[in-house]
This record gives C-alpha cells, sequence and structure tokens, in this order.
C-alpha cells in the first residue's frame, strides 16, 4: 500500500502511532476524524496530515512532540527522521533522511520502507458516513 502525496506532507507509521500515541491509533483516528478525507488520510502502513506552508507544519511536528513523538535522531553523525517525516510534494525531496520511508520515482506516492506500494490511498479513498468519515 502507499499513500498519495500532495502539497507538504507530514507522515507518520501506523506503528509509531499504536505504540506512542496517547491512546494509540484509535485516539488518533478519533482525534483527525473531521480532517479524515480532507487534509488526513492512511494506508494499512503510514498516516498522512499535511499543509500548503512551512508553517503550518512546524506546527504539526510541535504538536506530536507534545504527544511523545520524536521528530529527529542522529545516525552516523547526520539528522535524520525518527518517528515522523516530511516530504515535500512539488520537487519530491526529504530534505532530511528518512530511512522508514520509499519515495515513488515520480514523487507522487510513498510507502513503508519493506512493504510493497501496492494500491494507493489519497482522500479521494474516504467517504462521508452519517457526518464521520469512514475508509470504503
Amino acid at each position: 500500500m502507499a499513500i498519495e502525496l500532495e502539497f507538504i506532507n507530514f507522515i507518520v507509521p501506523i506503528e509509531v502511532i499504536k505504540a506512542k500515541y496517547p491512546g494509540g491509533w484509535d485516539a488518533c483516528l478519533s482525534d483527525h476524524a473531521n480532517l479524515i478525507g480532507g487534509r488526513v488520510w492512511y494506508d494499512d502502513h503510514l498516516f498522512r496530515d499535511g499543509a500548503m506552508n512551512t508553517l503550518d507544519i512546524d506546527v504539526l511536528i510541535e504538536r506530536w512532540q507534545e504527544k511523545g513523538l520524536e521528530p529527529f535522531k542522529i545516525i552516523e553523525g547526520e539528522q535524520s527522521w525518527k518517528d515522523l517525516c516530511v516530504v515535500e510534494y512539488f520537487f519530491g525531496w526529504v530534505n532530511i533522511p528518512c530511512p522508514w520511508l520509499k519515495m515513488a520515482p515520480n514523487s507522487q506516492s510513498a510507502h513503508l520502507s519493506g512493504t510493497e506500494p501496492g494500491a494507493l490511498f489519497g482522500r479521494h479513498d474516504f467517504i462521508k458516513v452519517r457526518g464521520r468519515n469512514k475508509q470504503p
């Protein structure tokens, strides 16, 4: 599975959310219910939020840090993404290495390293059902 990318993408592995987000995956989905199918979507492995400017991405990073996620770690003396990652869609780059994320050659999607890209998930894969977002 893979997630569709657009603008500036804030990506977190779901396993990290299950382990570190207060209340786990269910709490994360509840906290973001009104955004799913808007700026938030996910596949079986990755959760994606996003923004159109770096100031909003900085706010997302701070909010997730407050929830216990660590954005960075040092690998062989170089800064690397740890629990989350930021990817710029337009240029298809990750300005800091992200060893757990694999970008598609066209830079329009990404998937968890070590998994097959498979089906692509984006905002269009979530529908409104009685005021709640639900994956079909």
